[in-house]
């Protein structure tokens, strides 16, 4: 089968197509024919070696762990999935290629109201927002101020902060204004002066600071929480030397809250937005634009 391979760590030069063998499903495992594949920044870190620390790679190694697909064999002890099923979730094995192996228990049923580009943006972007919402523990009435606004993952975490209850005050670049509004929040334009904009929106202060951009927010985010506590990033590596919870804890993988959310995006009251599609062979330009960051939404592999 076709995949997408790195055996050595450094930019996208690495990433290039190979033939590789066709993997087989072990006990409580299934094999998905891949129809789209949702791109992280995580996988574009991992290639440069940078999250070794955090994310051991033995290479050769083929990126990416989100996928929404058929599946096309089911191992011993899974009885809750057949040839056919349409899913998407996550898979452990990487998922830039024809085919992956996925745990069965992290599969969600794909509705038949989801396409499969918007399948793929869902798994690792609503995963990661509930986590961090969890992380903050964000409540009713409560404001939370989201760095990076108009992402994949600040897209979602915006609307399930919202459905909280929560007021959100969301940065993102000029062109994406408009954007994050419709998602509920109040949009800001990140950059100069950014603590005292956020205080004439919110005179009595942000509870809450989410950062899901890694531009360099953290110390406004201080100011404006008064300290570190309550402030959690999933982007900036400089967050330890600042004293802030880097979010880099496992997954949670639920497969029934990924139904619900599916459920949800195939009926058009939880947005998903695509950034750019590339077809698999062109990954490593789909990796250069997440490594550039300043995305509408999830970037996607569509893979015939």
């Amino acid at each position: 089968m076709k995949a997408i391979v790195f055996d050595a760590f450094g930019g996208t030069e690495v990433l290039h197509e190979a033939e590789i063998d066709l993997p087989q499903p072990g006990p409580g495992q299934v094999r998905v024919r891949v129809r789209a594949v949702g791109v992280n920044p995580v996988d574009g870190k991992i290639r440069s070696g940078v999250m070794e620390a955090i994310f051991p790679t033995t290479l050769p190694a083929v990126p990416g762990g989100e996928i929404a697909g058929v599946v096309d064999a089911v191992g011993e002890g899974v009885d809750h999935l057949k040839v056919g099923d349409e899913v998407l979730g996550w898979s452990d094995t990487g998922s830039y290629a024809q085919y992956a192996l996925a745990p069965a228990a992290v599969l969600a049923p794909k509705p038949a109201g989801l396409d499969w580009t918007h399948a793929a943006t869902l798994p690792v972007a609503s995963d990661g927002a509930e986590r961090v919402l969890d992380l903050l523990d964000v409540a009713s009435g409560e404001t939370l101020l989201i760095h990076g606004a108009s992402g994949a993952l600040g897209t979602i975490a915006v609307q399930l902060a919202v459905a909280r209850g929560a007021r959100v005050i969301g940065t993102a670049g000029p062109a994406n204004q408009e954007y994050v509004a419709s998602l509920g929040a109040t949009a800001l334009v990140y950059g100069e002066n950014l603590v005292d904009r956020v205080r004439a929106l919110a005179p009595e202060g942000v509870d809450a600071v989410f950062d899901a951009a890694g531009k360099g927010a953290l110390e406004d985010s201080i100011t404006l929480r008064g300290g570190t506590d309550r402030i959690v990033t999933t982007a900036d590596f400089r967050a330890r030397e600042l004293g802030i919870v880097f979010a880099e804890g496992p997954q949670r993988r639920s497969a029934a809250r990924l139904a619900e959310l599916a459920r949800q995006a195939a009926d058009g009251i939880l947005v998903t937005a695509i950034s750019a599609t590339y077809p698999l062979a062109e990954a490593a330009k789909a990796q250069q634009a997440s490594d550039g960051g300043h995305n509408r939404g999830k970037i996607v592999l569509a893979v015939n």
